[in-house]
């Protein structure tokens, strides 16, 4: 820490004794159980954070929290949470990384009073928060103390839901205290707003023993809470990476589109050169024919400024995309709907998906663009029983409460409740509504409702005759801004982006109501 020579010979003793404790607090579980951790290709909790900020930049808080053993107990380094304040990308974050060599990483009641500092920290400075996570929950060995403090980070957590941009990655198996960390930063309470799972972790609330002792069901952990369960089937977790290094950029990455706060507007990049361009690779891409498929993530890029695109969640409802990216610069958010998977089709899995991305990009108040192609909300008995209609209304109220830009671009078709969805009703704050020619639109598809209502031929061939012309007669009476050639989308988009920021930039940003729900 500091050199002797340098040191008044009064101070040198306290000096001595501080340099000692804050080494025994940097210790983590010892050389052997570190080597060991490495030994796996994994990182340690201190390693973690240096790959994750700006070089040198990491301020430890809370070093020799667990420092003294009290009750018989032994000393943990830093109670097994490395904590403090750094930069990434130049900008203020605070971090907290769960130390696995040092009793599993459990909670300890040192570390439980460091999560809650770090989770005011963040509230009070509006800062991002990122949290590290590879641990066992809460430490058996609490019941025998007793807790110096009430308050607790989960209810910290729960308040701070879209104040700042938060961050939960799983990089091991994490349950009990440790998980609530996460899915109250993400789906519970949801002030995270972006959890990562690495492949081989795992989260759940309880481990396979406790689940074998309450219901008898024996599992493993990545049977309970692995990648297939908690990304491809609950959703818990929206990304997953192949290593800590690569989940670390993944990290910085999506802080990058995000302001700092709630209180702020999202970051721009200068673009070097005149970003307008013509999409004319885009007619070999879409068929004009509604029944035929295409992959609409290929539509983003193209769309997107050059290698700007960030999915979330792309394993989860998978009949909507939705992601990050950035057009002339500016940070946006995408929801389009994926022909590829049901026809587009919303189902509830979509549906919530959208509504979480809907609220979180209106509370860090970056401009949605909707890419809608879709023939409605899926039915039958198994879209029933999941409840479909209840997440489709809950997708609909976030849409419609969206307070930063609107941009809509109707692509082929739009049917019933599924355009409602995709923001395509007029005079609803939209910036601008666009449609492709070819497009479209009806209650429901014509065939299939003449079909429900047993039309005559005169009456389906009035039905097939309205569909077929459904851009032209919105259009005429202001329901689309404009029908556009497709070629022109990108730059249509941008004048509308341009004109949003512009209007706006006199405009106080404030926080979303109610945070982001889980």
């Amino acid at each position: 820490m500091g050199e002797k020579n340098n040191v008044n010979k009064e101070w040198q003793p306290f000096i001595d004794n501080l340099e000692h404790r804050v080494d025994a607090g940097r210790m983590m579980g010892g050389p052997e159980k570190i080597a060991r951790h490495n030994e796996k290709e994994r990182l340690d909790a201190r390693q973690r954070i240096d790959a994750l900020v700006d070089s040198k930049s990491f301020r430890e808080i809370g070093t020799l929290v667990g420092g003294i053993s009290s009750n018989g107990l032994p000393a943990v380094p830093a109670d097994a949470l490395v904590a403090g304040m750094a930069r990434i990308d130049g900008r203020p974050v605070l971090v907290g990384s769960e130390d696995f060599t040092s009793k599993g990483g459990s909670i300890g009641l040192g570390a439980h009073a460091k999560r809650l500092r770090l989770a005011r920290l963040a509230s009070q400075e509006h800062v991002p928060l990122v949290m590290l996570l590879e641990g066992a929950g809460e430490r058996t060995t609490n019941a025998l103390q007793r807790y110096p403090y009430s308050p607790n980070d989960l209810q910290e957590l729960a308040a701070l839901s879209g104040l700042v941009p938060t961050v939960a990655v799983i990089m091991g198996p994490s349950a009990g205290h440790g998980a609530l960390t996460a899915l109250l930063m993400d789906f519970v309470i949801l002030l995270m707003d972006f959890v990562i799972m690495v492949k081989g972790a795992s989260i759940f609330s309880a481990g396979p023993p406790l689940v074998a002792a309450a219901t008898a069901e024996l599992v493993t952990k990545e049977e309970l809470g692995g990648i297939d369960m908690q990304v491809k089937e609950s959703g818990v977790a929206h990304n997953i990476a192949d290593n800590d290094h690569e989940a670390l950029k993944l990290v910085r990455r999506y802080l990058s589109y995000l302001p700092l706060n709630a209180w702020q507007r999202p970051p721009y990049i200068a673009p070097k050169k005149n970003q307008k361009r013509r999409l004319e690779k885009i007619l070999d891409l879409i068929p004009p024919n509604p029944r035929k498929a295409y992959d609409v993530r290929v539509l983003i890029d193209m769309l997107s400024d050059r290698k700007s695109v960030f999915e979330i969640q792309p394993f989860f409802g998978e009949s909507i995309i939705t992601a990050f990216a950035r057009i002339g610069g500016m940070s946006i958010a995408i929801v389009a709907n994926q022909p590829l998977v049901k026809a587009g089709m919303i189902d509830s899995d979509a549906a919530d998906k959208a509504a979480h991305f809907f609220e979180l990009a209106d509370a860090f108040h970056l401009p949605v663009v909707f890419l809608a192609d879709n023939p409605g909300v899926m039915a039958g008995t198994a879209a029933e029983r999941n409840g479909t209609l209840r997440s489709a209304a809950r997708m609909y109220k976030a849409q419609a409460q969206v307070r930063s830009a609107k941009l809509n671009v109707t692509l082929r078709k739009a049917y019933g409740f599924g355009s409602s969805l995709m923001a395509m009703n007029p005079f609803d704050n939209q910036t601008i509504t666009l449609a492709f020619p070819g497009t479209t639109l009806g209650a429901m598809p014509a065939e299939g409702g003449g079909d429900a209502s047993r039309a005559d031929a005169t009456t389906q061939s009035a039905l097939d005759s309205a569909e077929t012309g459904g851009p032209w007669a919105t259009a005429d009476t202001m329901g689309f801004d404009e029908v556009i050639d497709p070629r022109e989308m990108r730059n249509v988009l941008l004048d509308a982006l341009e004109l949003a920021a512009e209007g706006r930039k006199s405009e106080n940003v404030t926080p979303r109501p109610g945070g982001i729900r889980p």
